[in-house]
């Protein structure tokens, strides 16, 4: 069963996955560093992840197709222009980094395990299942586009 059959929106696992990783965050140690330093961090890591997230929804949005992460075979149009240039997920790539900063705001090493935990999961229940389906559609041309960009950064 992936995610395209639970119908977990990414968002969703993303957040669930923030609030172990305050809990994580809580039970071990952590670095002692001044609130401002951690919010910097947070804020400036979250907004590149944001900006990257932002970048793919409108891509997709200039193609006229789907945003729907749940309905892949609803696309129109392979989209590699823009910030597909660089990665085939931008807005998985976002949601990480946003786990990412929000690491950084609780200076744990234990809330590392969060964003990588997100790639794993979102690998194996979103990202695979929607890449077969894409594959599937479009063939060579996505065949070859998966050759010359990267599934993250």
């Amino acid at each position: 069963m992936s995610a395209l059959e639970l119908k977990i929106p990414p968002p969703l696992v993303a957040l669930l996955i923030g609030v172990a990783m305050w809990f994580l965050a809580r039970s071990g140690p952590s670095l002692e560093l001044p609130l401002f330093a951690r919010a910097a961090a947070f804020i400036v890591i979250a907004l590149f992840g944001g900006a990257l997230a932002i970048a793919g929804d409108l891509e997709f949005k200039r193609a006229r197709t789907t945003i729907n992460p749940f309905k892949p075979d609803n696309t129109t149009s392979l989209v590699t222009s823009g910030i597909y240039g660089l990665t085939r997920n931008p807005m998985y790539v976002g949601l990480t980094l946003g786990l990412v900063g929000w690491a950084a705001f609780l200076c744990s090493a234990w809330a590392l395990a969060g964003p990588v935990a997100f790639v794993l999961y979102i690998a194996r229940f979103q990202i695979m299942p929607e890449e077969r389906i894409l594959a599937a559609k479009f063939g060579a041309p996505y065949g070859d586009y998966t050759s010359r960009v990267r599934r993250w950064l």
